[in-house]
């Protein structure tokens, strides 16, 4: 991709998703995700009305009158995208890969944190960490973003979550709004995700193609793994081939929900061919 097409593709996504972000997200995502608590603001002469709890007993005594301390919400918050770049992303049967939608919803979500004047960074994953951006603020910063979510080169199509959620609580300390956003056909990542639950406010968005749910029956086809390139002859006329892939798709979804819902994080299943704004939606009103 050229440098003139790649700035026309991240014009196209910033214009759909800045204003989905500035006339749907902006206000839900401040109300989903609260500050770390309450700052010292000013103290001010004390008005009719005010918790008599707040008055600054020092500040009165000096004055010989009633003054009260004004708090606010330490608003600023940082948010991290941690997204999967492995070669299960580039599938896709109806209108979209998975990897335009993660992005379309990455995007959507980092212009809501700029709208707030959050931080956002982003990790870009697969069986190793691909790529850190670290957590800043700025219009230039998301679009920053975005160019690496359009463009960026995996040098692995394999997925290894466990050590993305290891690398993420080794370089943010403070508490972060998280979001993993993969197709999770992955297992083996509960105690890591737990330990990350308990640090961070963590949502998992798994996006997915309605035709990875079932195999249609097709006769003697050959199948490539995305991530292995390992192609496999499979009899897809076999009702036992059929449901022992059903049964394994389904683990994997199973496994995913689990997980993140006992490690208390949140989750959102988008398939392709819906509306990812509807389901964003519901999801912020659902926790505000």
């Amino acid at each position: 991709m050229d440098t003139k097409e790649l700035l026309k593709k991240v014009r196209k996504i910033e214009i759909k998703t800045r204003r989905l972000s500035d006339h749907i997200f902006g206000g839900e995502y401040h109300s989903t995700f609260k500050g770390r608590g309450m700052t010292f603001s000013e103290v001010r002469k004390y008005q009719f009305g005010d918790d008599v709890r707040s008055i600054d007993w020092n500040v009165t005594a000096r004055y010989n009158e009633p003054f009260v301390k004004v708090f606010e919400e330490e608003r600023e918050l940082t948010l991290m995208l941690m997204v999967d770049i492995s070669g299960s992303e580039l599938f896709g049967t109806i209108n979209q890969f998975k990897k335009e939608v993660i992005t379309e919803i990455s995007a959507t979500l980092a212009f809501s944190a700029l709208q707030n004047n959050d931080k956002v960074g982003m990790i870009l994953f697969s069986d190793e960490i691909e790529l850190f951006i670290p957590p800043k603020k700025g219009k230039s910063h998301v679009l920053r973003i975005i160019r690496e979510l359009l463009e960026f080169k995996p040098h692995s199509k394999k997925t290894n979550l466990t050590e993305a959620l290891k690398y993420l609580s080794n370089v943010m300390k403070k508490k972060a709004i998280v979001f993993v956003l993969s197709d999770f056909m992955m297992d083996e990542y509960e105690r890591t995700m737990k330990i990350l639950g308990n640090k961070h406010d963590v949502t998992g968005i798994r996006v997915y193609d309605p035709s990875e749910e079932h195999i249609i029956n097709l006769g003697m086809v050959q199948l490539e793994d995305a991530e292995t390139g390992t192609v496999h002859v499979v009899n897809t006329q076999s009702k036992s081939v059929r449901t022992a892939y059903e049964t394994y798709y389904r683990e994997r979804v199973d496994y995913f929900r689990n997980t993140f819902t006992k490690s208390g994080a949140g989750i959102l299943q988008c398939r392709v061919d819906e509306s990812y704004v509807k389901k964003l939606l519901g999801y912020f009103k659902q926790r505000g």
